[in-house]
Order: C-alpha cells, then structure tokens, then sequence
C-alpha cells in the first residue's frame, strides 16, 4: 500500500472518530458506560503489531512511547466531560477543546512520524501503535469513570439513569 493511500484511510478513520464524538454532544448516552471501553477492544488486533519479531527497539524507545501516549492522553482526558441536561439524559459535554485536543493529538502523530527516521517499517508501526494504545486506554478508562460518576450522582438525586 502506498503511503498516499495509507494516510487516506488514516485520515478516513479520525474523521469518522470525530464526527461520532461531535455526534454524541446532542445524543444521550445510555446503559452503564461500558461502551466508551469498546475502541480498546477494537484496537486489540494492534497487539500484533507490538509482537511483531521484526520490530526490534531498546527498552528506552518502548518507554519512549508509552510516555508520549500517556501525555497526548492528558488534554483528551481534561476534556472529556459529561453532564446530565434538562430531561434527565447522560451527555458529553460539549467542549471545542475536545475537539481540538483530538485533532492536535493526530497532528502531533503525523508530525512524529515524519520526523522520525531510520527505523524500520516494523519497528515504527509498532512503536505507533504502542502510543495509540497508551493514549486512547487512559483516555478512555477515565472517561468511563467521569460517566459513571455522573451516573451515580443521577441515581443518588433519584434519577434513574
């Protein structure tokens, strides 16, 4: 595949991730939350990568990545809320930092992966999806606990939720 087209679908994908995180500004949420877990399951097969016998790195790259993850993880988190509107429904929050932290985390991949040369293909793949991983599991995980701490401030209210 040609790095034109892989950007292409790359590009495809956050568009879509961003308009379904707009969308859910004005849909209320339902159940228990679990589903802001799902895209760590749908980024499972990733784990291949990171297995990869080919991707070879030292220990400090690894690490590396996994901090450079966990700080593009920060502003999502910080920005990600949820509040409980007018007719007793969960919402996210509406929030323009959302929206720009998002699109600067897929900037600073981008502009990561341009900058970085004399790995091998492997190597950076793995390497990348390692700090995919480092910040959509933070991201997500403190998501599900600010819903689920507004869920229960609903209940606590004696809304049912």
């Amino acid at each position: 595949m040609a790095t034109g087209e892989l950007y292409g679908i790359i590009i495809i994908v956050a568009a879509l991730v961003l308009f379904r995180t707009m969308r859910n500004f004005y849909r209320p949420m339902s159940g228990t939350g679990v589903r802001l877990l799902m895209p760590i399951l749908f980024m499972l097969p990733g784990v291949y990568v990171i297995m990869n016998p080919k991707a070879h790195a030292p220990a400090s790259e690894w690490l590396m990545a996994v901090v450079v993850g966990v700080l593009l993880s920060i502003p999502l988190i910080l920005t990600t809320d949820y509040e409980v509107r007018s007719d007793n429904q969960i919402y996210a929050k509406r929030n323009r930092g959302l929206i720009i932290s998002f699109l600067a985390v897929f900037v600073i991949r981008f502009a990561l992966r341009n900058y970085i040369d004399g790995l091998e293909p492997e190597t950076m793949s793995a390497l990348f999806v390692l700090v995919a991983f480092s910040y959509v599991v933070p991201w997500r995980v403190a998501s599900y606990l600010k819903f689920r701490r507004v869920r229960q401030g609903m209940s606590s209210f004696g809304i049912k939720a």
